[in-house]
């Protein structure tokens, strides 16, 4: 049988990073080089090719622009290839992940993010693990069909669906968890797959959908909110989607001014997701008081949804639904496993 083929894009991050033995300065990582510099990839039975984004960044400057080049190369190789590997920052890479989910329907190939805390050209970097069984998983295939046809994210021996990540540490390897989804499989002496776990394989075919609409806003609520900047908020010129992060189970202030100021945006045509701020559980609108408010005013409960997933959702909304209701509508669904319901 063929070897199974795996292409991995680079965009930046410390990954992709290593030592300049001359300046002992940190440099980008040449591609064109990598089974001299990773000597460990020949052993892997897989076919590899690589190719960087036009200009490599930090993952601190991602942007929907660029997400739109990540999902426009995949559609340019998928056919040539049984798997993908994106290496990138971590800092963001929880939100790509969720995008690329929504961006590419019906997907039947595996897209592995990876990343690491430490460079190449660290002796105790994690990267030279990340990389290796993320490639793995890329070209892994059972009764000639991909083990994992999503996008996820493999970090520190685990791999998770990407649009259930969240970043939630700086300093350990162990940089991400899926508080509300179990993870798809776990690298030990062998990779053990999660399979009840993991995404059928789709009915209908690939479509790539590379349109997104950035006209939204994170509002974080917290006590003392002031309500001069909610209306000012809430009133931006061409802002047409908010994602609002709530207290607990999604509970908000029941102070006259702040459900008003709402219940107006809504009427005036503003679409209002509600995700909770905490790492675990959901929101459950009209549960108590301080919740039932922004129900009876038309704010969309976001159930499980992490703020990365639910960022991303909206943005692919806005821009690939025609209506209104079909925007409301969507949000309050499970797309791509996105959210329990």
């Amino acid at each position: 049988m063929a070897k199974r083929s795996v292409l991995i894009i680079y965009t930046g991050g410390t990954i992709g990073m290593i030592r300049d033995l001359e300046t002992g300065t940190y440099k980008p990582f040449d591609f064109a080089h990598m089974y001299a510099q990773i000597p460990e990839l020949k052993m892997l039975d897989v076919d590899l090719q690589a190719v960087s984004m036009p200009q490599l960044i930090d993952s601190s400057n991602m942007h929907p622009g660029i997400w739109s080049d990540l999902v426009a190369t995949i559609e340019s190789n998928y056919s040539e290839f049984d798997g993908f590997v994106i290496l990138h920052g971590s800092d963001t890479m929880s939100f790509t992940a969720s995008a690329l989910s929504f961006m590419i329907r019906n997907l039947d190939k595996p897209i592995i993010f990876t990343g690491s805390q430490l460079p190449m050209g660290i002796i105790r970097t994690d990267g030279k693990e990340n990389l290796i069984t993320a490639i793995e998983i890329a070209a892994a295939h059972e009764n000639g069909q991909p083990m994992v046809p999503e996008v996820c994210i493999y970090f520190e021996y685990k791999l998770y669906r990407g649009n259930r990540t969240h970043k939630y540490n700086a300093e350990q390897f162990l940089a991400f968890r899926s508080p509300n989804y179990p993870h798809l499989a776990e690298a030990g002496v062998h990779i053990t797959f999660n399979k009840s776990a993991i995404m059928p394989h789709p009915q209908g075919g690939v479509a790539f959908m590379p349109k997104l609409d950035d006209r939204i806003f994170i509002l974080k609520l917290f006590p003392g909110i002031n309500e001069h900047f909610v209306k000012r908020i809430l009133t931006m010129p061409d802002l047409r989607g908010l994602v609002l992060e709530t207290f607990g189970s999604g509970n908000a202030p029941t102070a006259i001014w702040f459900i008003a100021a709402i219940e107006d945006a809504i009427k005036a045509g503003l679409i209002v997701l509600n995700v909770t701020q905490c790492n675990e559980g959901r929101v459950e609108q009209g549960r108590y008081e301080t919740s039932a408010s922004l129900l009876k005013a038309g704010v969309i409960g976001g159930a499980d949804l992490t703020t990365e997933a639910a960022c991303a959702k909206m943005m692919f909304l806005l821009a690939n639904r025609n209506s209104e209701q079909d925007i409301k509508r969507d949000l309050g669904v499970s797309l791509r496993g996105e959210m329990s319901v």
